[in-house]
């Protein structure tokens, strides 16, 4: 199963626009995919899931092993403050002990208002990723100034939509 985790809590977000999109494009390419938007995430599953707590909270262990049946994983991750969401990261550090995605097939995706299209994020989220013993993909798709390349709600910028087929082509591979 490909999980696309749409990494941000910010509801209604872009993030999960782009979200969707990839799951369309994965489609046209014959595979199926399901979207864990973090803005389904509990509350207060920072205090009420983690750490001592951990499957204490019964909204974030469904979420979490929703996420933990995956073989290869899309992280959809927009550019905060030069880095990646910390609800991303916060979410990263509820996974059950041992780590169900050791050895797992992760993409990565980032979008931002801004010109490096969250090349930040991207880095430091592929630290954390292969601290986790997470595969990360090689190619990473980064999209800078999103806002400008979206209309009607769909990427319309032709550049962005070949690295995205080419990305799902060599994750289908991977």
């Amino acid at each position: 199963m490909i999980t696309i985790i749409s990494g941000t809590n910010r509801s209604g977000s872009l993030t999960l626009r782009i979200s969707q999109l990839y799951q369309e494009l994965l489609a046209t390419h014959g595979a199926s995919a399901q979207i864990l938007d973090l803005s389904h995430l509990p509350h207060d599953f920072a205090f009420s899931a983690l750490y001592d707590k951990g499957g204490q909270n019964p909204a974030f262990t469904a979420f979490h092993q929703q996420a933990a049946d995956s073989d290869k994983l899309v992280f959809i991750i927009p550019e905060y403050n030069g880095s990646f969401p910390g609800v991303l990261k916060t979410f990263l550090d509820g996974m059950p002990y041992p780590n169900p995605w050791k050895d797992c097939k992760a993409a990565l995706v980032g979008i931002s208002s801004g010109p490096q299209g969250a090349a930040p994020a991207l880095s430091h989220f592929t630290d954390v990723l292969h601290y986790l013993g997470i595969h990360v993909l090689a190619h990473r798709v980064k999209m800078p100034f999103i806002e400008k390349s979206m209309a009607d709600n769909y990427i319309q910028n032709e550049n962005y939509l070949r690295q995205l087929n080419k990305q799902i082509e060599s994750l289908l591979a991977f």
